[in-house]
């Protein structure tokens, strides 16, 4: 890796006076944090109707994010002081340490008091105290919570559960998409009773489905099965009212479930179907359809099928994340659920929207409502900091990083880069964060898991939970992941490595 190690301009090759201009430069970037924070933190506090030191934290953060640090890093860096690399929770008190250090070696007064503990501290105390008011306690020897998504025959198994509550369960995910509220009561109870007999709260989180978009009857047809692959090249013919048609324009063709976003394409926008298997363009529109041109497929072509997911990360689709399904669905959710998750969220008005209806239906309730905002969309992305601000007058507030929707919206190759941002704003505003989707999927699915899902679960340790999805073999899942998000916690607090004396050498 190539280092940029340029030195800061300096008037005098002693030591004092070089620390004295490195104490110069960050004593500018401290006055310029504070003035682009400035705008930023009252937007925040007429978001959240109030003060709030995680939000003022926030907002010095994304202040100093726009600032090109890498130079800066290297010279704090190799005179033993912090690169800032790890400051996510705490930019003043960091800020000010270094300073103050800088100043001694300098020979000058500090400008400011160098922080104590708790001060320095205190931002991952709010994020500690954050995550146990949403998620439950932590568990003796690991920091990160497990949930585990109930399958439909957990309504019916009580003794299902109490093993997953065994296994270290500590988030049980009911996925209101699926069954009956009389189903979601049962599997609620069940938690209820599994959390007292292993002597410990174990939280629920109902998951309303909001909006779907998928695909619904397809063409063409064979013997009442899907028949065909799509390939590079092929045209796709989206339909918004209908039956599917197949012509000499479009051999391959679909009608979707929400109609009206078929009206809102453009040509140029892209669209993503079951999960980024299929990636295509749209190529033409006319009243009523689209005509998509297929860019990429898996290897050997992907077949058209019904209900199949289909992201539009380039059009704006005007949905309202809270369907008259969902409004329906709250009153089990406020009787049941510890947290509710809200799909399809992306902007602080969407929350309103949801306050609102719960307001309507849960006005006897004694305890508050967690809120769990799934991060799907690249508008959510973008609104991320005004969703947390405007949060804040509701309560307990986590975010799901949902991997799956999010990469089919901005490409896997932003993902491996976008989850490391979305934890970081997180930590910076205190906010719990729960790292999602196909996490050990190989061995919830089939008993055995690959190198590289054992990877990607180990670095969801610095996530304050993070979730497994329903199979087979989950209780066998639940069991492997407490023991390596355990061991995991010997080694990594957030992003800091915390160095245990090592024993293999």
């Amino acid at each position: 890796m190539t280092h940029d190690t340029a030195p800061l301009p300096v008037t005098s090759e002693s030591a004092a006076d070089d620390c004295a201009a490195l104490f110069e430069t960050l004593l500018s970037l401290r006055a310029a944090v504070i003035e682009e924070a400035a705008p930023l933190a009252e937007r925040f506090r007429r978001e959240a109707g109030r003060e709030d030191a995680a939000l003022d934290n926030l907002a010095h953060y994304l202040a100093l994010r726009r600032h090109e640090l890498r130079p800066l890093q290297r010279q704090l860096m190799r005179r033993g002081l912090s690169s800032l690399g790890r400051l996510e929770s705490r930019v003043l008190p960091t800020l000010d340490a270094v300073l103050a250090a800088l100043a001694a070696l300098a020979g000058r007064a500090a400008p400011f008091a160098a922080p104590d503990e708790a001060t320095f501290f205190a931002g991952e105390a709010r994020l500690d105290a954050a995550a146990v008011a949403s998620l439950g306690p932590e568990r003796a020897g690991r920091y990160t919570r497990i949930m585990v998504t109930l399958p439909g025959e957990a309504a019916d198994d009580p003794a299902f559960i109490l093993a997953l509550a065994r296994a270290g369960m500590d988030v049980a995910r009911i996925n209101c998409a699926h069954d009956t509220p009389d189903a979601w009561r049962r599997m609620a109870e069940h938690v209820r009773v599994a959390g007292g007999a292993v002597g410990r709260p174990i939280a629920v989180l109902m998951d309303i489905a909001g909006p779907k978009i998928r695909t619904g009857a397809v063409l063409p047809m064979r013997k009442g099965k899907p028949s065909g692959r799509l390939l590079p090249g092929d045209t796709l013919r989206l339909v918004a009212e209908g039956e599917p048609r197949v012509d000499e324009a479009a051999l391959f063709s679909a009608a979707v479930s929400l109609p009206e976003i078929v009206t809102r394409l453009a040509v140029g926008h892209r669209v993503r179907y079951d999960d980024g298997k299929v990636e295509a363009v749209v190529e033409s529109v006319r009243e009523g359809e689209a005509i998509l041109r297929i860019l990429h497929t898996r290897p050997g072509g992907t077949k058209l099928k019904p209900e199949k997911g289909i992201n539009l990360p380039d059009t704006a689709l005007g949905l309202s994340p809270l369907t008259d399904k969902d409004d329906a669905d709250l009153a089990t959710v406020i009787e049941c659920a510890d947290l509710i998750g809200y799909s399809f969220v992306s902007r602080p008005e969407d929350l309103d929207l949801l306050d609102a209806a719960i307001a309507r239906h849960g006005a006897g309730r004694e305890r508050p409502l967690g809120l769990m905002a799934k991060i799907e969309r690249p508008e959510a992305v973008r609104n991320l900091p005004d969703l947390i601000a405007r949060a804040a007058r509701s309560g307990t507030f986590s975010v799901m990083i949902a991997r799956g929707d999010l990469a089919a919206e901005i490409g896997f190759e932003r993902l491996a880069e976008m989850q490391e941002e979305l934890l970081w704003i997180c930590e910076a505003a205190a906010v719990p964060s729960i790292w999602a989707t196909q996490v050990l999927e190989d061995l919830v699915r089939d008993g055995i898991p690959s190198r590289g899902e054992m990877t990607d679960a180990a670095m969801a340790a610095r996530a304050e939970c993070v979730m497994l999805n329903k199979g087979p073999a989950v209780v066998e899942a639940v069991q492997l992941l407490d023991r390596l998000l355990g061991r995991m916690a010997d080694h990594l607090d957030k992003k800091t490595p915390t160095l245990r004396a090592l024993r293999s050498w």
